[in-house]
C-alpha cells in the first residue's frame, strides 16, 4: 500500500483530529439522553426535564446532533485511517490493526448490554448478527439496534475497513487536479441516497420516533454501502491536505461555517439534514485542522485534556447504550425533575459515560492494542556451530571463520 507519492510523504501526527472526536461523541450523548421515550423502558422517558417546554427545546436544538455526530466520526475514520496509512504494511496486519482498535471495546459492552438488560427480548439469530457487526445489514429496527444499540455505526466501520485497500488502490489513481472535483462527486452521492430514500423507499409505516419509515431510515442512514460516500470524502480530504492543496483557513471562519451547517439542520427535512447538510462543513473543519497540525498552529485542541477527551471518545460513545439507556431509569425510574434538578442528573449521566469510556480505553482498548495490534516478532534463527576441527578434514583458522560469519551473517527479521 505504498505506490502514491502523496501517500509515501512525511505524515505529521494530527493531535487536533484527536481532540475534536470529544465534540463528535459530546452531540450524540444529548440526543441520547433528551430521548422522549426509553428504547430499553418503553414506558418512561430518558429526558430528565420535567417541564415540557424545555425538555421539548432542548430535544428541538439537538435533533440532529446523533446524526451528525456520526456523520463526522465517519469521515474522521476515512480521513485519519488514510493519513496513517504506513508504507509497506500488509493487509493483514491492517486488518488486526482496526479490528483490535474496535472488536474488544464492543465485546465488552455487548456483553454488559446483553446480561443487564437485552437478553430479555434479543433472539439468538439477532444476538449474533450484533456480535459480529453485521445487523445494520438487516432491514428491521429491532435488529440494527439490538444488544448496544450505539454499535450499529461499528457495522458500517467495518465494512469501511475491509473495503479500504481496493477503495484505497482507486482513490490514488485520482489525479491531484481532480480531487476536490472527486470530493464534490461524494456530496452529491450523499444527496442522492436522500433523494432515493425520499422518492423510492416506501414512507410507511410512520414511526413517531424517528421522522421516516422504518425502511427509509434503514436505506438512508443505517445501511453501511450507504454511508460509504463519507468514508471515500474523508480519503479524499485526507489526499488533498497531503498533497498541500488545502487553504489555510482561520478558526473562525470554519466554526461559523459549522454552526450554519447544524443550525440548518434543525430546519432541513430529513433524510437531507442527516448528513448532506453539514457534509461541507465538516469536511472543512476536518481539513482545516489537519492543515493547521501540519503547519504547527495552535488550535487550541491539542492540549493533554482534549487529547485525554478524544482517546476516550471511542468508549464514551459506545458506552452511552447501557449507561444512558438502561442506567438512568435502573437508578431513577422514569421520573422527571425541576430544571435545577434535571440538569444535575444530565451532568450525572455524563460523568458516569466519561468514567465509563475511561475504563474502557484503560482497561480493554489500550491493553488489547499492546498485545494483539502486532504480530509477535520472529525469532532470528540460531546461529550455525562451528566445524570441529578432527582428522582428515581441513581446519578453517578461526580468523578466517569469524570473516565467513560476518560475511553472511544471520538472515534479517522480515518486517510485518
Amino acid at each position: 500500500m505504498d505506490s502514491d507519492p502523496d501517500i509515501r510523504r512525511e505524515r505529521k501526527a494530527l493531535p487536533s483530529l484527536t481532540g475534536v472526536r470529544f465534540f463528535a461523541a459530546l452531540l450524540v450523548f444529548f440526543i441520547h439522553a433528551l430521548q422522549p421515550i426509553g428504547p430499553v423502558d418503553h414506558s418512561g422517558p430518558v429526558n430528565p426535564f420535567g417541564d415540557k417546554d424545555v425538555a421539548d427545546g432542548l430535544y428541538t436544538f439537538f435533533g440532529p446532533a446523533g446524526f451528525l455526530g456520526v456523520s463526522f466520526f465517519f469521515l474522521l475514520s476515512g480521513f485519519v485511517i488514510t493519513w496513517s496509512v504506513k508504507p509497506g504494511e500488509r493487509l493483514t496486519a491492517y486488518w488486526r490493526r482496526r479490528i483490535v482498535k474496535i472488536f474488544p471495546n464492543h465485546l465488552v459492552m455487548w456483553t454488559l448490554a446483553l446480561g443487564l438488560f437485552a437478553y430479555a427480548y434479543t433472539s439468538v439469530t439477532t444476538g449474533f448478527l450484533s456480535l459480529f457487526l453485521v445487523n445494520s445489514w438487516v432491514n428491521a429496527l429491532d435488529v440494527q439496534m439490538s444488544v448496544n444499540a450505539p454499535s450499529w455505526s461499528l457495522c458500517a466501520e467495518m465494512l469501511f475497513y475491509l473495503s479500504f485497500p481496493l477503495l484505497l488502490h482507486f482513490v490514488r489513481k485520482i489525479p491531484v487536479r481532480r480531487l476536490y472535483w472527486w470530493a464534490a462527486g461524494m456530496i452529491a452521492g450523499m444527496i442522492g441516497v436522500g433523494l432515493v430514500t425520499t422518492y423510492v423507499i416506501t414512507d410507511s409505516p410512520s414511526n413517531p420516533m424517528i421522522p421516516l419509515s422504518p425502511s427509509q431510515m434503514w436505506f438512508n442512514y443505517t445501511l453501511p454501502p450507504t454511508r460509504m460516500f463519507e468514508f471515500v470524502l474523508g480519503m479524499l480530504l485526507a489526499r488533498i491536505v497531503l498533497a498541500g492543496r488545502w487553504p489555510k483557513i482561520g478558526a473562525v471562519p470554519v466554526i461559523a461555517l459549522v454552526a450554519a451547517g447544524y443550525v440548518a439542520a434543525i430546519y432541513v427535512p430529513a433524510p437531507y439534514n442527516f448528513v448532506a447538510t453539514t457534509a461541507i462543513p465538516f469536511s472543512v473543519a476536518i481539513a482545516s485542522l489537519a492543515a493547521a497540525d501540519v503547519r504547527g498552529a495552535n488550535t487550541r485542541l491539542q492540549g493533554p485534556v482534549m487529547q485525554w477527551l478524544g482517546n476516550v471518545s471511542f468508549g464514551f460513545y459506545l458506552a452511552q447504550g447501557v449507561v444512558i439507556f438502561w442506567g438512568r431509569q435502573a437508578l431513577l425510574g422514569n421520573g422527571t425533575f425541576s430544571t435545577p434538578v434535571a440538569i444535575l442528573v444530565m451532568l450525572g449521566m455524563f460523568a458516569a459515560t466519561l468514567l465509563a469510556g475511561w475504563m474502557l480505553y484503560t482497561f480493554v482498548e489500550m491493553p488489547a492494542m499492546r498485545r494483539w495490534s502486532r504480530p509477535r516478532p520472529r525469532p532470528l534463527p540460531a546461529p550455525a556451530p562451528r566445524a570441529e576441527e578432527s582428522p582428515g578434514l581441513v581446519s578453517v583458522p578461526r580468523e578466517a571463520a569469524g570473516t565467513a560469519a560476518g560475511t553472511a551473517g544471520p538472515e534479517p527479521a522480515v518486517r510485518p
